[in-house]
């Protein structure tokens, strides 16, 4: 785990400042502190799970790195765009000269990054623990400047930035369910795990639409969405979908639910957001929702719904996706009772 190589390394050297703040980059939830001063630390970590889970145990969290801070260590994400930004920004907040740690899993692609750190920076010999790596390199302000994340235009008039779900276009699952969507929409509208906005956008295009709340979890994400939807009708919360508890009550919800956290799938994530949808839905509310074939999504919708419709596309049925509309909220004292499930029935549109 990374926490144990940070320790390791940390108690194999001393070099932390004994003064000054250090800050963290994407952070996990589970971080191991005991190697580091709790009252000095200052986390960056957009997913608000994780955000809320380091907060909870008391360490100071900020949006936005304002420095200068004596050292920083960086918990290299998976996107290499992204891991290269945040260590731009590192070497931009912390001062000449400072310590900062960059740390991460070999199933991640440390190795490469390491690699290319090491013809930029003056990296020291990295560690080896746990199936992945931890180096240190002092800081210095022009070195990884071209690093720094940039916008990247996904789509005609929608930016992103590394890291995000779908960075570089419009998710096939999410344009399949918007060509699904009738030309005319209720006043009420939410998107669940709204990301940079795409859906949201072709939503507030239907008529009918008076506001639309859009909830992500990423705040990189949802800060492209605020830039991609300048419409007074779009509200934007930075939230954990799968914690929202039950109102406001909206006419329709539209989502692309994710299902991964790591590599490997989780359909629990998505089923999660089934029942908050069912949690916020007006009792004759809509849910329009697109997931990959192959999860096993039909017993969590028979759960919360009594109608259960598959959509297809007016492009032809999709081998890898699947359009649902449910409707009929099944309460929480309903299905405390114990409602028989439905199965779900294809429409074509």
């Amino acid at each position: 785990m990374s926490q144990s190589r940070l320790s390791f390394a940390l108690s194999a050297s001393d070099t932390l400042p004994e003064q000054g703040q250090i800050a963290l980059f994407a952070p996990a939830a589970a971080l191991d502190l005991s190697a580091l001063p709790l009252d000095r630390l200052v986390a960056f970590q957009p997913f608000k799970p994780d955000h809320d889970a380091l907060a909870a145990r008391g360490v100071a969290m900020a949006q936005v790195p304002e420095g200068p801070y004596a050292a920083a260590v960086v918990f290299a994400p998976r996107a290499k765009a992204q891991a290269r930004a945040l260590l731009a920004q590192a070497c931009e907040c912390v001062e000449p000269g400072g310590p900062i740690y960059i740390d991460g899993a070999k199933s991640e692609g440390i190795d490469s990054l390491l690699r290319e750190l090491r013809g930029l920076v003056a990296l020291d010999a990295p560690i080896a623990k746990a199936h992945g790596k931890i180096a240190r390199f002092p800081a210095d302000p022009k070195a990884l400047a071209d690093w720094a994340a940039r916008d990247i235009a996904a789509a005609p008039g929608f930016i992103t930035r590394p890291g995000v779900f779908s960075a570089d276009g419009v998710d096939e699952g999410s344009a399949l369910l918007a060509a699904c969507l009738p030309e005319t929409l209720p006043a009420r509208v939410a998107d669940l795990g709204a990301g940079w906005g795409w859906l949201a956008a072709q939503a507030l295009a239907r008529q009918g639409v008076q506001e639309i709340a859009l909830y992500e979890a990423d705040a990189t994400a949802l800060d492209c969405a605020r830039r991609n939807i300048p419409d007074p009708r779009a509200q934007f919360h930075w939230e954990d979908v799968t914690r929202l508890p039950a109102g406001p009550r909206f006419d329709a919800i539209v989502m692309n639910p994710p299902f991964h956290k790591s590599r490997a799938a989780e359909p629990g994530l998505g089923e999660a957001f089934i029942a908050a949808a069912a949690r916020l839905l007006t009792p004759s509310g809509t849910l329009w929702m697109v997931a990959n074939r192959h999860l096993p999504y039909a017993d969590a919708l028979a759960k919360s719904f009594r109608e259960i419709q598959e959509i297809t596309p007016p492009s032809g049925p999709s081998t890898r996706f699947r359009i649902t509309r449910a409707q009929g909220v099944i309460s929480a004292r309903e299905q405390a009772r114990g409602t028989p499930p439905q199965r779900p029935s294809r429409t074509r549109r």
